[in-house]
């Protein structure tokens, strides 16, 4: 079982979120409940840092691919030049 070590902090939240937080509670606490929506948006960000360096992955790998591609091609007419 994991222990969950709990840290007092003040935070100021808007009153839209504070509702937010109320109203889908059920019946949890409110810490609890900000405590949920926290660690899915932390996950979601991780996600989100994922994607985008996937994105500069493959951005950059059709450019190695285009160049190698190139490099095939020469070398090919090269050997059939010989």
């Amino acid at each position: 079982m994991r222990t969950v070590m709990r840290l007092a902090k003040s935070f100021t939240i808007e009153a839209e979120i504070s509702e937010y937080v109320e109203e889908t509670k059920g019946d949890r606490s409110a810490s609890e409940r900000v405590n949920e929506l926290l660690r899915r948006a932390m996950i979601q960000e991780q996600y989100d840092r994922l994607e985008a360096e996937a994105a500069e992955f493959f951005r950059d790998a059709k450019g190695e691919r285009t160049e190698a591609k190139a490099f095939q091609k020469e070398s090919l007419r090269t050997f059939g030049r010989d």
